[in-house]
């Protein structure tokens, strides 16, 4: 694994069409973990012709390093809307580095990820619904109640989204990708600021086979269970 130092000034140094091969070379996969130091680097850096050439190569990894970087560049509306598709993406590597960009633009500009994720809880896709979830939902971003008031507000939504599929789309790999990031953002969204996220949290519709499933689920969690 490459320090980020090292890796910045090698890839500042590269015309962007090599950056694929590189990133590709020294992305940690195929394993278990991609190298999410690396993805950060990149992020930061790529300019558009990088993006471009990232989303050219096909693969894996340079492909989820796009992604993150038009996270990160969410803010103006061209890169939120290739965000949001990149968000649909079949690779979730992909879709998660969406996310991870996202979660970086907040560490800068939180009210304009706060608005996004807003936005995507609403979106009639649910791998973006999934992603806004999971941008949100993550413990460096929600440290005012502001911020878990939006949290628990994106849980809400999408969890009501679910609640209102018909049975037959329950199933579906974008459904279960949700429930399965709601079974853990809860908990994430209600530890922020307990009060107002417990009796969110408590007024979920329990008699829901699913939403009964995401409430199990999160309750096992060390830091729910820590406030019931």
């Amino acid at each position: 694994m490459r320090s980020a130092e090292s890796a910045t000034a090698e890839l500042q140094a590269m015309e962007p069409e090599l950056w694929p091969e590189y990133l590709s070379a020294r992305s940690g996969l195929p394993g278990p973990r991609a190298d999410l130091s690396l993805l950060t680097v990149a992020a930061r850096l790529a300019d558009g012709r990088a993006i471009e050439a990232m989303m050219s190569d096909g693969g894996e990894y340079p492909a989820m390093c796009a992604a993150a970087a038009l996270g990160l560049r969410a803010g103006s509306a061209e890169c939120e809307a290739g965000a949001r598709a990149l968000a649909t993406d079949d690779r979730w590597r992909v879709r998660e580095g969406v996310a991870i960009g996202l979660q970086l633009l907040g560490d800068d500009f939180p009210d304009v990820v706060r608005g996004i994720v807003r936005r995507w809880a609403d979106d009639p896709e649910l791998y973006v619904q999934r992603v806004a979830v999971v941008a949100i939902c993550e413990p460096r971003l929600l440290r005012t109640a502001p911020a878990a008031a939006v949290a628990v507000d994106v849980c809400r939504r999408c969890t009501r989204h679910l609640v209102a599929l018909p049975p037959a789309l329950r199933t579906s790999p974008a459904a279960r990708n949700l429930r399965q990031a709601l079974g853990y953002c809860w908990s994430i969204a209600v530890a922020a600021d307990p009060e107002p996220g417990l009796a969110a949290f408590r007024d979920l519709p329990t008699d829901d086979r699913d939403v009964e499933w995401i409430v199990t689920q999160n309750l096992r969690k060390k830091r729910l269970a820590a406030l019931v």
